[in-house]
């Protein structure tokens, strides 16, 4: 968590974004994983009912954003309610977040190709963003997975669809 605060804060910083709004995208990457060792049966509960079905390890995103509600602002909910899983409705902290998530320096699969995107950001933060996107989504349908609605919009929205 303090690595994707880290990178949103310095992505936030590079944009430009006022102080205050430095800090705000920090916070979202530093909440985003708050419940992510919490017992699934414990997130099923917590978790709105369209997202009860989710996998346990993408199931804390939902839940951390049910129960952070009355401390974050709707946006910031967004972001870490759809942090696995994209979300056609975010603006730039959810897109963020997303990219933060997949590409902070301790994953320990592709460094090389993570670090080659991560300094693409945010000068290519658009492009960047959709090559993660699809890298996830190739990912999942080459692995047999089932692929969320959720991203499914996510991806159509990057990818232009009316």
């Amino acid at each position: 968590m303090l690595r994707v605060g880290a990178l949103m804060a310095e992505w936030a910083a590079a944009l430009g974004l006022a102080q205050a709004e430095v800090a705000r995208w920090q916070r979202t990457g530093l909440l985003h994983d708050c419940l992510r060792d919490a017992p699934p049966e414990q997130l099923r509960g917590e978790a709105p009912a369209q997202f009860r079905e989710l996998s346990d390890a993408v199931l804390h995103g939902p839940a951390a954003a049910e129960r952070l509600a009355d401390s974050i602002d709707a946006e910031m909910a967004d972001a870490i309610r759809y942090h696995t899983l994209g979300y056609a409705g975010w603006d730039r902290l959810g897109c963020a977040l997303f990219l933060a998530d997949y590409l902070e320096p301790g994953r320990k699969w592709d460094p090389e190709g993570r670090a080659a995107l991560r300094a693409r950001v945010p000068g290519e933060f658009d492009a960047v963003l959709r090559e993660v996107v699809a890298e996830r989504l190739t990912r999942l349908i080459s692995h047999g997975k089932p692929v969320r609605p959720e991203s499914v919009a996510f991806w159509n929205r990057l990818a232009g669809a009316p």
